[in-house]
């Protein structure tokens, strides 16, 4: 697999890079090309040099988005009238696809939905490892493209969640599991962490923990666009042990932050795919999907969108996934787990009822208890690092204050909000079992 150290060029500085950056945002954010644009993408699409999963992403962008009249003549770079004939198009970009595949790739194309079924076997190709002549990368950036710009449906996720889970590292993979020694609560920052803020996920860990939970955090390398301060950095700089099997989950938290599960460990596959996301540029299925995984069985997901129309649809995939209940963050900083003490934050609460269906309620920040921690301003954070960031952690646990006036008053912000997030949850649950 061609990875990011094989470019010469920075991804996001290429012709399709930039191009992918402008209208591979989504279906209401991305916009037309300008004509320079348009003539630097067409020469490097006839050159042959450009990176298989820059023009599989770039074709499924343009395509999804909607072409406007200057755009519609890169089609010449792959035959007449290609862009109005999926199949041709198909065949002409990625004529490694196996067959059983072309159908998927010419729906796909043709702005159609999958079922769960197509999902399961388009994602069970993303995940795999093929021979040379059936492994096409293309295919592999235009499907995650296509995709993202006009969001996957829910079935979607469920075939690519099933798909994923399918590729579990065995010791992660038990046919017949052990249940966990008390409920657990996930929690799942954004893999691509933040670069204007510290993070606070140990300190939550910690709060869950002392609920009656055990905590498990899941990090991982971060797949961009941010590449400066993640859950992995800090965790790793705190010193903490990582989950390395299943029946881990079976013991005792190794300590106040809970388990920490790197995704390299849970699912190799998953983990070849961060130098393809690095490669994207754009966030594909995966930052929504890595989130909800769940190996350890666990009870509640607390994790955080950015966009808040995502809010509901996370809820919805955590119960797919098996949670019984989610917290679900808007508006926190970078989209992490920490509020926003300036901006209007809030959690979404969610709970499975005996019907299988999904009963929640808001808990917006803006209400009087909380009026307290409310700022003017969320202070700029200048290129956070991983030991400061560890070091207040540290430090709060030990003393309830750092010095550090902005990080402490979020801390305690969060605490109370998590913290009536969960009251309810547990609540309903109680009324539910």
């Amino acid at each position: 697999m061609t990875t990011t150290e094989s470019i010469d060029i920075i991804p996001g500085e290429t012709p399709l890079g930039r191009a992918i950056k402008l209208i591979g945002i989504g279906k209401y954010g991305s916009k037309p090309m300008p004509a320079e644009l348009i003539d630097e993408c067409r020469a490097s699409l006839l050159s042959g040099m450009a990176h298989p999963l820059q023009v599989g992403a770039f074709i499924g962008a343009l395509l999804t988005k909607g072409l406007t009249e200057e755009e519609r003549t890169l089609e010449t770079c792959f035959g007449r009238d290609a862009f109005s004939h999926p199949t041709f198009l198909v065949n002409k970009l990625c004529p490694e696809l196996p067959v059983n595949l072309l159908p998927i790739a010419t729906k796909l194309l043709r702005g159609q939905h999958l079922q769960v079924s197509e999902a399961r076997q388009l994602g069970d190709y993303l995940f795999g490892e093929f021979a040379a002549g059936q492994d096409c990368e293309t295919f592999r950036g235009m499907a995650a493209s296509i995709m993202r710009v006009r969001h996957e449906t829910n079935d979607e996720y469920q075939g690519l969640y099933q798909a994923v889970m399918d590729t579990l590292a065995p010791r992660f993979h038990d046919d017949e599991p052990v249940g966990p020694t008390r409920p657990i609560v996930q929690l799942a920052e954004p893999f691509d962490g933040a670069e204007h803020s510290y993070l606070i996920t140990p300190i939550l860990a910690h709060f869950f923990q002392e609920r009656g939970y055990g905590a498990l955090s899941m990090v991982g390398r971060t797949p961009g666009p941010k590449y400066t301060l993640n859950a992995h950095d800090l965790y790793m700089h705190m010193n903490c042990e990582f989950v390395l099997s299943q029946t881990e989950f079976t013991k005792v938290p190794p300590n106040v932050y809970g388990w920490v599960l790197d995704q390299k460990a849970l699912s190799p596959a998953l983990h070849r795919w961060v130098d393809r996301r690095r490669v994207l540029l754009k966030r594909p299925f995966l930052s929504t999907l890595e989130k909800v995984l769940n190996p350890a069985r666990a009870q509640i997901l607390v994790t955080s969108v950015f966009h808040i129309t995502y809010q509901m649809k996370m809820a919805e995939l955590a119960l797919m996934a098996g949670f019984d209940a989610a917290i679900v963050l808007k508006r926190g900083l970078e989209g992490s787990l920490a509020p926003s003490t300036a901006r209007a934050t809030g959690v979404l609460c969610a709970v499975r009822t005996p019907e299988n269906h999904l009963f929640y309620q808001h808990f917006d920040g803006d209400r009087p208890a909380f009026a307290s921690f409310k700022t003017e301003i969320d202070i700029d954070v200048p290129d956070p690092q991983a030991a400061e960031n560890a070091r207040l952690v540290k430090t709060y646990l030990a003393q309830q204050q750092t010095g550090n006036d902005d990080f402490d008053n979020r801390v305690r912000f969060a605490l109370a909000l998590y913290g009536r997030g969960l009251d309810w949850i547990e609540g309903q649950l109680s009324m539910i079992n």
